[in-house]
């Protein structure tokens, strides 16, 4: 039996890697672990831990990472030092981490200097800001990458990673999206009192390169959107940097009835609300992957998502008052063109599964190897 550690300090990262956790939650041949941490454990952004406790999985585990200093290398520090001493309890095979955070960070690094085999996934892919320095430390770390497509792949061997070590699963978020199992739009409005007919989706996320001008970014944004006349889901940031520039400008839109907003929103739950929107705006990776595959309109605001695969029909903005109020004007007649496989067909937990059940996959050499590009 091997013992599989899943790190997850998200709402976002969780939705990635929730079905890969449950697909060998139940099998004989693997133990899992699930290490929880990060913004699951703060009340302000909606104490997500209940999601993943909600999920019945065997051994949770959970450590506050927060610090009162909120910067990120002190909260790398510290989920260092949990992680590090949780591993030294279980000893697992194999640590799985996700993305770009800085709790992935902690996870290749525990990993990978207590000669354990750390695989990260979606690894390979660009997106600009600190947070793509963050994903290529973490797969120079890796000893295996589950990346999501054939142009990830290719950038992880220009980073001079071994190809047997890169598996092209797709994006696992993908395999959500697409079950029977998500709930009808009627259940979600009732158990979150959304009362509008129509309504689009906001997601903004601070941009830490940027911290002196978020505050007038969001002041911006949240301005447009009051003389704006849609109804409006909004949705809490991240606990990046300059997150309370944006919490506290959403104060504004709280005695307005057009908006609904949630600290958090349940992954299924949330994904059903897209689905069914008129449009998604802000400048969240959903708008980037997960609303092309739904065929719904985005605005994206800025520079976050500036490097990853943008599809051309993503209305484009920069954080003026007047940029924004020109795209929402057209959004309602703006057309997308509906993705069907850039990020997988929605089996990535099974592609994964059969990955690991290789015997190759165990035999990876524990002492990172870097190959040249012929």
């Amino acid at each position: 039996m091997k013992k599989i550690l899943f790190l997850t300090g998200t709402r976002a990262d969780f939705g990635k890697i929730k079905s890969l956790i449950q697909i060998l939650e139940d099998r004989q041949d693997f133990e899992v672990f699930v290490f929880v941490t990060g913004m699951h454990l703060q009340e302000e952004y909606g104490y997500t831990l209940i999601e993943i406790e909600r999920c019945n999985f065997k051994n949770i585990h959970t450590f506050q990472n927060h610090t009162h200093e909120t910067t990120m290398d002190l909260t790398l520090a510290k989920t260092i030092e949990g992680l590090s001493k949780y591993c030294k309890e279980v000893n697992p095979d194999m640590i799985i981490v996700h993305g770009d955070r800085v709790e992935t960070l902690a996870g290749a690094i525990v990993g990978s200097l207590n000669n354990i085999l750390v695989s990260h996934i979606e690894g390979g892919e660009i997106s600009g800001t600190v947070d793509e320095l963050i994903r290529h430390s973490v797969s120079k770390l890796s000893h295996i990458h589950f990346v999501s497509n054939k142009q990830a792949q290719k950038r992880l061997i220009q980073m001079g990673e071994i190809e047997e070590s890169i598996f092209t699963i797709g994006s696992p978020d993908i395999d959500i999206m697409f079950s029977d199992q998500l709930p009808n739009l009627g259940m979600v409005k009732d158990y979150y009192k959304i009362d509008f007919e129509k309504y689009a989706v906001v997601m903004f996320h601070p941009v830490t390169t940027e911290f002196k001008q978020m505050k007038n970014y969001t002041e911006n944004f949240v301005n447009t959107l009051l003389q704006d006349y849609h109804n409006y889901v909004v949705i809490f940031p991240n606990n990046d940097l300059g997150s309370q520039f944006i919490i506290d400008a959403y104060q504004k839109l709280k005695e307005n009835t057009r908006f609904r907003i949630f600290p958090s929103i349940r992954f299924e739950y949330f994904l059903t609300l897209l689905k069914n929107s008129q449009f998604i705006i802000g400048n969240s990776s959903a708008g980037i992957r997960e609303a092309p595959y739904y065929g719904i309109p985005i605005i994206n605001i800025g520079t976050r998502q500036q490097n990853r695969a943008i599809h051309a029909d993503i209305v484009n903005t920069d954080y003026s008052e007047n940029s924004i109020k020109d795209a929402l004007s057209i959004i309602d007649s703006h057309k997308v063109q509906i993705v069907e496989d850039d990020f997988g067909n929605g089996n990535s937990n099974e592609l994964f599964l059969e990955c690991l059940q290789k015997e190759n996959i165990w035999k990876l050499n524990h002492q990172k190897q870097f190959r040249d590009v012929q």
